[in-house]
């Protein structure tokens, strides 16, 4: 009897310890930064698609491209105004970049190839600006082309008949705005990054030329792979993309210093996304680990393609409801400042930890990405002074427990992954009834308990008594 009582003891003791939590020490670099964003790091694109354009069956453009939206929608409008970021409209404070056609007054390639040849024309640009300058509208910034460089997808230009056009954007932009303080920037080359081609064309261009280089993302393939959902929780497969952020900028501290590295375009999966994965929850496991990768690599713009339109979207195409990936877009741009502090742990893979200097605040903010479907982490967040090596590591936790830590959890609606509907705090988010974004409130807890972060969540908090001089 007393041996069955044992067994029983210890099979309980294994279940519960198949359901206890990792306890996990996250330790923050608060002394130096290791990177910087700009402020309006979170940035989204709007495209030009019609109705038919249409992939894999499916044809989720709708009325959502350029010429055919809806710009008086006040779902639209109030969607912009909370984020106040880069986009491709003037509504609210919102910083606008235009994309000019690079391929205006080239030749067309001999048949067979796909490399255009001789000058670009700009009359087409000096239109453009001509008119804006005239209505007295803010332009942040004009982007040169679209995917041409490199062998480009369905055209390409040489490296160095595409910086000499650059170039002539350069001067064309200081000759309509002379005031330096309201010029637009020049951005470029927007397409996928090839390290010779990029290297020739900074060198091309020359000194102070290109502000932004941008390029372009789509590591998770086709929209129809039937294997994206499980891409986008794989930590392995997500790190591969690493290699071209520091190769980016290793390119630009070579040959461009006085440029900033951009990803002009990222919708995770090309041809318009995937229909049941990029517009769901599950997709911010994928998008919001970029935001937090590429800022670790010294990226200052991450542009999200596409603001509405496509499946890929984070606002609903039809309804212009926001999809799971704008609250969390949302969320980094109110949270995370532009000080990224270097982040590491001593927990499994499928935990993702990124911290920058709060935005607002005193302290610093930490962006927690859980991954695993099964296992929650209990996160301790340690300070690490390596300059002073008789106390290195620090918990930011206060021993009176008074202080309080702003706490954000996002889940999906029921547990499903693939849910449309984002749960902040265990509340559904949902438009006001006046089509207003709603409140997002944090909850506050004891800064001295470890956050909690379960199975397919993603957490966002703030801890304003963390000592960061670089934060200072």
């Amino acid at each position: 009897m007393g041996s069955r009582g044992i067994f029983f003891c210890v099979l309980l003791s294994l279940f519960c310890l198949s359901f206890a939590a990792d306890q996990v020490k996250v330790t923050v670099k608060g002394v130096t930064s290791i990177a910087r964003t700009e402020d309006n790091f979170i940035c989204a694109t709007l495209d030009w698609w019609p109705s038919n354009k249409c992939d894999y069956n499916q044809c989720p453009w709708g009325r959502a491209g350029i010429p055919y939206l809806d710009l008086d929608n006040k779902i639209l409008a109030n969607a912009i105004k909370e984020v106040c970021t880069y986009m491709l409209i003037h509504l609210c404070r919102a910083l606008v970049t235009f994309g000019v056609n690079a391929l205006f007054g080239r030749r067309r390639p001999i048949s067979g190839d796909s490399l255009w040849s001789g000058d670009w024309n700009p009359q087409n640009a000096r239109d453009l600006m001509e008119y804006t300058v005239s209505k007295g509208y803010k332009i942040d910034s004009y982007e040169f082309g679209n995917e041409l460089c490199g062998t480009g997808v369905s055209a390409r230009i040489q490296a160095e008949q595409y910086g000499k056009d650059v170039v002539a954007l350069k001067n064309l932009v200081g000759e309509l705005y002379p005031d330096p303080d309201t010029r637009p920037q020049v951005l470029g080359p927007a397409g996928f990054y090839d390290e010779k081609w990029f290297n020739r064309f900074l060198q091309a261009t020359g000194p102070n030329v290109v502000d932004g280089l941008t390029h372009h993302i789509y590591n998770l393939g086709a929209g129809v792979d039937s294997t994206l959902i499980n891409k986008v929780q794989d930590p392995f497969f997500l790190d591969q993309i690493a290699q071209t952020y520091k190769d980016i900028s290793r390119s630009i501290q070579l040959f461009g210093p006085w440029s900033g590295a951009w990803v002009g375009e990222a919708g995770g999966a090309y041809n318009s996304g995937g229909k049941d994965v990029s517009r769901t929850f599950v997709d911010g496991f994928w998008y919001l680990d970029q935001l937090g990768m590429t800022s670790t690599f010294n990226h200052k713009v991450f542009c999200r393609q596409a603001f509405i339109g496509g499946n890929y979207a984070i606002l609903n195409t039809t309804t212009f409801m926001p999809n799971p990936d704008y609250y969390g877009a949302l969320l980094f741009h109110r949270l995370m400042g532009k000080n990224v502090l270097s982040v590491n742990h001593n927990g499994s893979p499928y935990l993702r930890a990124y911290s920058h200097c709060s935005k607002n605040s005193d302290g610093i903010a930490v962006l927690l990405i859980n991954m695993s479907n099964s296992t929650t982490f209990e996160i301790s967040v340690v300070n690490d002074f390596n300059f002073y090596p008789e106390d290195r590591f620090k918990t930011m936790d206060d021993s009176d427990g008074t202080k309080q830590r702003e706490e954000y959890h996002l889940t999906p609606k029921d547990g499903n992954i693939q849910s449309d509907v984002v749960l902040l705090n265990g509340t559904p988010l949902k438009l006001t009834e006046s089509s207003d974004i709603p409140s997002m409130n944090p909850k506050l807890v004891d800064a001295s308990l470890p956050i909690t972060v379960v199975p397919d969540s993603i957490v966002f908090a703030t801890l304003k008594g963390f000592q960061a001089p670089a934060c200072a």
